[in-house]
């Protein structure tokens, strides 16, 4: 039997979370933006934590194999230190809680830093549990290496005995797979297409330039599919990837059948300028939308986009000249279907958009509003 891959967005509003489901039963999460108000079932937001504890009480696990936290912002981490198990805090917390086998975060969280009365703060505690897993020297992958981050780590690694690069193997540079996970074994590999050092150096972070973006490839049976998993990236962080990843001779990393559309369908991920009907990207990024192979899939994971004369003079994302631009692209390449997490079925009471990469192809199973599953199914696009 090939081998089944799942992909499963939730609607959590104007937030991300993600989950991979591998075929071989492993789990990986982006991302996490529960939304306290949802316990009370009055809002159509997913009651995220719920939704997740049940899936993993049904498979019979307590654990993700890994979290990976794109950035700090609160709508990438809302609800996390109190449903997560933070190893630096063990003596505050009760059984019940998540455990994350290997936590993944790009070098911005571990060395931004915390005013005083921020201290308590949801970023904070994330920051210390990175750190704490850092200097121990287990269960984390940091992405990229930038001077600041050593200048912190590498006196408290002497401190221990330990030479400056004791915790090398722990980070990940842009450009290169990411450990622990092969084609081969897993019939996954995730490629860090961000962040660069000098999105981290200098002292001035900027969290959504130095955010994790992916391509991740799954294998099943002869085919491969490439997801690419962006985090809050702006479009000139966009074209840096596209111009480095050309560069270095890896367009195939830039070719999509899935997209995880960054910063919740804004136009700032596609251009400087909003456009009166329809956003016009920049040129690279234009590459980047064009890239899709036939039968792909585009999801915003944000609120509802609708097309009303309020929407076109909307401030905050999403906007719908954003959604027109990535739909005019998806045309182009003879793409499927842009979707929306809190539209799906319905805006009054949204469900998780699962996707299934199978060695048929890309399929989409998402529940219809009469409660029956809908099937979508696109042609399997190459041979590995």
């Amino acid at each position: 039997m090939s081998e089944t891959h799942k992909t499963i967005f939730y609607p959590v509003a104007n937030g991300d979370t993600e989950q991979l489901i591998l075929h071989n039963g492993r789990r990986i999460l982006f991302d996490f933006c529960h939304r306290p108000k949802r316990e009370e079932d009055s809002t159509p937001e997913i009651d995220l934590k719920k939704h997740l504890k049940q899936e993993l009480d049904d498979s019979k696990r307590d654990y993700f194999d890994v979290v990976a936290f794109t950035h700090a912002d609160k709508d990438h981490i809302q609800g996390s230190t109190d449903f997560f198990w933070l190893q630096h805090a063990q003596t505050y917390q009760d059984k019940s809680r998540i455990k994350i086998k290997e936590l993944w975060v790009p070098a911005a969280m571990v060395i931004e830093s915390v005013e005083r009365d921020q201290q308590s703060s949801e970023f904070a505690i994330l920051r210390n549990e990175a750190r704490y897993r850092l200097l121990e020297g287990k269960d984390i992958r940091v992405f990229s290496q930038p001077k600041e981050l050593m200048d912190w780590l590498v006196p408290r690694l002497q401190e221990r005995g330990l030479s400056a690069n004791a915790r090398d193997h722990l980070f990940v540079d842009a450009g290169t797979l990411v450990p622990g996970f092969s084609l081969v074994q897993d019939k996954v590999e995730f490629f860090c297409h961000s962040p660069f050092v000098q999105h981290c150096e200098d002292g001035d972070i900027v969290r959504n330039s130095a955010a994790l973006v992916f391509n991740v490839r799954f294998q099943c049976g002869n085919q491969t599919f490439d997801f690419l998993e962006v985090g809050d990236a702006e479009w000139c962080d966009l074209e840096d990837i596209v111009t480095t990843t050309q560069a270095h001779k890896n367009d195939d990393r830039l070719e999509w059948d899935l997209f995880n559309l960054p910063h919740h369908c804004s136009y700032k991920a596609l251009s400087d300028e909003k456009g009166d009907k329809e956003t016009t990207p920049k040129p690279k990024v234009k590459e980047l939308l064009m890239a899709g192979r036939q039968g792909c899939y585009v999801v915003s994971c944000s609120n509802p986009i609708t097309d009303i004369k309020q929407s076109y003079e909307s401030v905050q994302p999403p906007h719908i000249q954003a959604r027109k631009c990535y739909e005019s692209h998806l045309k182009d390449v003879g793409g499927t279907q842009f979707y929306v997490t809190m539209e799906e079925p319905n805006a009054t009471k949204p469900e998780p958009l699962l996707f299934e990469f199978t060695s048929q192809g890309l399929r989409l199973q998402k529940q219809a509003s009469s409660g029956a599953a809908a099937i979508v199914v696109s042609p399997a696009p190459r041979a590995g």
